[in-house]
């Protein structure tokens, strides 16, 4: 990424939600989930040059709220998130996030960013990239378990990614199974909903659990999976919130992000410290082994790591000389002598 003239040193694009949201409308939100699994996954494929470092989490008995910092040695990135899932029933977004790059050599910000819309996509993105390693051959079935807030980006970057085009849809509510419904009308899915989980996994070469509940849960049982299928793990993601029996665990090949982090606050915080796991970005890289046979049960689980953050905000920034989709802050003080900061408030004076 080119550094910013220094005449607009001072300004940093901004992208708002409104602005976030033309710009998955002017891509295309298929093309857009593509392009950002692409960048994921050529990150992923540069893994040693990052700072990696687990998130940092001020955890109450409501949720969490983390900085999730990185970088590759010249472009700085962190997401600030939260995860509370009373909030679902005040009204409110389970997650809110935003984010922001800086340059390494001057320590400038060059892109702040909205990051609850993106970190939807950038976490759908992520999902599909990993089932294009792990999943059965030719999967066209995936069982949607979890039917809120990241369900519909979940399906689409499947079906765009991994060609996944029947979806069997179970929530607890029923009502945001409809929801969900309604909003991937025209998708070109088969969907199907589904009155319990069993029902729902019925001839799923994919499963894809996404709860919002802090809680030890177990969405999945056991006797419940079968040989051959892709787990998509993505709703443990903090210390006491789990989705799978530690049985499925022990009968997978489990592969994550980052282990510092995942085995934390991932389904493996359930397992002994000791406990294997392949992490995919070797995977990526060819240095290890994702899917081998065909009764294999793969699992991603998947926590969020902060170079997919880094890398979603990598994308967003390339789109803005072409799209013109930000505002420009004032967030820089900018003195005409950079020793003078104490001269350029008094001149600012009414």
């Amino acid at each position: 990424m080119a550094n910013p003239s220094p005449s607009k040193l001072a300004f940093v694009p901004f992208v708002s939600v409104e602005n976030m949201m033309k710009l998955v409308h002017h891509i295309g939100i298929e093309t857009m989930l593509k392009g950002l699994a692409d960048y994921i996954e050529d990150d992923f494929r540069r893994w040693d040059l990052f700072d990696k470092t687990p998130r940092v989490a001020s955890h109450s008995k409501e949720g969490v709220i983390e900085l999730m910092p990185t970088s590759d040695g010249e472009v700085y990135g962190f997401k600030y998130v939260n995860g509370h899932p009373k909030n679902t029933r005040e009204g409110l977004q389970t997650v809110t996030a935003f984010g922001l790059l800086a340059t390494v050599d001057t320590g400038y910000p060059v892109l702040f960013s909205e990051m609850t819309v993106l970190t939807a996509l950038r976490t759908a993105a992520t999902s599909a990239m990993v089932a294009k390693h792990l999943a059965p051959k030719n999967a066209q079935t995936m069982a949607m378990i979890g039917n809120g807030a990241q369900s519909e980006f979940q399906a689409l970057a499947m079906r765009v990614i991994c060609g996944v085009d029947t979806l069997r849809m179970y929530d607890v509510d029923r009502a945001a199974t409809d929801k969900a419904m309604r909003n991937l009308d025209g998708f070109g899915f088969t969907l199907v909903p589904c009155s319990t989980p069993e029902e729902a996994i019925e001839g799923a070469q994919i499963i894809t659990t996404c709860t919002a509940d802090k809680q030890y849960a177990t969405i999945l049982t056991d006797n419940m999976v079968g040989a051959g299928v892709h787990i998509n793990a993505i709703g443990g993601d903090c210390p006491g919130k789990t989705e799978l029996h530690a049985d499925i665990l022990t009968r997978s090949d489990v592969f994550v992000e980052y282990p510092p982090q995942t085995r934390v606050e991932g389904e493996i915080q359930q397992m002994p410290e000791d406990f294997p796991v392949t992490e995919m970005w070797q995977v990526i890289n060819g240095t290890a082994t994702g899917r081998t046979n065909e009764r294999q049960i793969t699992l991603f689980d998947g926590v969020g790591f902060a170079i997919e953050d880094f890398s979603a905000l990598r994308y967003v920034r390339d789109q803005l000389a072409e799209t013109g989709l930000c505002q420009e802050l004032d967030m820089i003080a900018d003195p005409d002598d950079p020793r003078d900061l104490f001269g350029m408030v008094l001149r600012a004076k009414p």
